[in-house]
């Protein structure tokens, strides 16, 4: 079978106009996916030189096909399955400065280049201050763009028209704001010129960047491999699969608005469950992103796993722990939050068809991991908010603290990990050392008793939440309702389907 490359695909010669440190899944399923997109319409007519951010791995796959790939969204659009597949012809080189610096470098001095993209993992935008600068490629991710933007001034003379618009998307909080304030950290480790440091500063804009897409990336099961192969006519090493969801809020500096260089948006419309915002504060969105689909996740799973439920479309299937999900989302978190209520409704039910997707086995116990203090980012401020908005407790997420105390109400604690049962089986309860010994020593004790204790822990919850009116009472009647009967039967007398 013939490997895909570009005597296959035709591209048409494109422009650089972004250059994008990681060769990932996640980027080539997301961003090179819209700029392909974004081609098609008209709108950007531009391509994109990856770089090889870090020095293990190979790139003879992608020199091979020509930087040519597919990629195949598989999930549920609208309650109806949906697939498309799609050749990405947007990406037109791959450099690896760890086998030649001067390529890396030259891309800098690209006359078109505008945009940088960057996913080099949560901890990849950090500042050292024993970097040197001679050291180039043993340095961290803003040190090596520091040299890169450096590289480009130099060679347009500082030209204030040349300046680059930094898309970072790792999973950190103000993403942008941490690369600009580390770049400039580096600029006056190196004493480098007053003039570079203007030019960084008034020429180039970092953005703060949100992105939600679920990439499920290589196919590993070969024959579903192959039969895709089939399906498509080639062989591709370079396959790439993901959700049709996809998310990305960029946050542009007062003043300083991308979006008729960047048209991402413009490539969206017309896809269902497919957006690209540009605001002046990404805030609400990643609040919305935490307390809904973060927060239903926390919410639900570990009844749902106590229930007998293994992975989160399961979950779905499960009629009791459907309604009581939708009934979380719609009843007491979307309340609670300032976005206006369609486009919260609209995310939810994104939320539903994302859950649903046959093509990703999320993994119940892989979200259970943390759930203490996931409980107080993604559920407590909910919680708190209907609180004060109602003058009564919202009560799926006062369930949800007497499951997650059930679900961690075990003694067996072997080598960092309490041992809980469900049935006949046990399973692993992963948190904090703190954590898992309070449930040892407590999780025993009488249920009034027990809940009073982990209520009132400040260092779980930042504040007592036995001064919350009638919660301690409430979670107790819960809680001993789990341990008499069950899981099961204790979401049927409260949460009946």
């Amino acid at each position: 079978m013939q490997l895909l490359n570009k005597s296959m695909t035709n591209p048409v010669d494109r422009p650089v106009k972004v250059v994008q440190f990681g060769e990932g899944n996640f980027l080539r399923a997301f961003v090179d996916y819209q700029v392909d997109l974004a081609n098609e319409k008209g709108l950007f007519n531009g391509s994109v030189v990856l770089v090889k951010p870090i020095s293990f791995g190979s790139i003879d796959n992608f020199k091979k096909q020509d930087c040519q790939y597919t990629l195949q969204l598989r999930g549920r659009v609208n309650g109806e399955p949906y697939k498309e597949t799609r050749q990405i012809t947007s990406v037109k080189d791959i450099v690896c400065p760890f086998v030649n610096y001067e390529d890396y470098i030259n891309v800098a001095k690209i006359d078109t280049l505008r945009f940088v993209v960057s996913n080099t993992t949560e901890a990849g935008i950090v500042y050292h201050d024993e970097d040197k600068f001679e050291d180039k490629l043993n340095i961290t991710f803003p040190g090596k763009l520091t040299q890169f933007l450096l590289a480009r001034f130099e060679a347009f003379k500082g030209d204030m028209n040349k300046g680059l618009v930094m898309l970072p998307v790792e999973l950190i909080d103000d993403n942008g704001i941490e690369l600009h304030k580390d770049v400039l950290k580096y600029i006056d480790l190196w004493k480098l010129s007053a003039e570079f440091k203007n030019w960084v500063e008034n020429a180039c804009i970092f953005t703060s960047t949100l992105v939600d897409r679920i990439v499920t990336g290589w196919v590993r099961d070969d024959a579903e491999r192959q039969a895709i192969y089939e399906e498509l006519g080639y062989q591709d090493n370079l396959l790439d699969t993901a959700e049709p969801f996809a998310l990305w809020v960029i946050e542009c500096p007062k003043g300083k608005d991308i979006s008729k260089e960047w048209p991402m948006d413009k490539a969206f419309e017309g896809k269902t469950g497919m957006n690209v915002i540009f605001t002046d504060n990404q805030k609400p969105y990643k609040q919305r992103k935490v307390r809904i689909l973060n927060g239903a996740h926390t919410s639900f799973v570990l009844a749902s796993f106590l229930k007998g439920n293994d992975y989160v479309n399961q979950s779905m299937a499960d009629p009791i722990i459907r309604k009581f999900m939708d009934e979380t989302i719609h009843g007491e978190v979307i309340p609670t939050l300032t976005l206006p209520k369609q486009d919260l409704e609209d995310f939810a039910n994104a939320v539903v068809d994302r859950f649903n997707n046959p093509f990703i086995k999320h993994a119940l116990l892989a979200i259970s991991l943390n759930s203490v203090s996931k409980w107080r980012a993604r559920c407590m401020p909910s919680f708190l908010g209907y609180v004060e908005k109602y003058g009564k407790l919202p009560e799926h997420l006062t369930f949800s603290i007497a499951a997650l105390m059930a679900f961690y109400s075990a003694t067996d604690l072997q080598d960092g990990v309490l041992k809980g049962k469900r049935g006949n089986d046990s399973y692993d309860i992963k948190d904090d050392e703190a954590v898992l010994k309070f449930f040892a020593e407590n999780s025993t004790k009488d249920t009034k008793e027990f809940v009073h204790a982990y209520l009132s822990n400040t260092d779980f919850h930042g504040q007592d939440l036995t001064k919350v009116n009638g919660l301690e009472a409430k979670v107790t009647e819960y809680l001993d309702a789990i341990r008499k009967n069950g899981m099961e039967k204790a979401l049927e007398e409260y949460f009946p389907a």
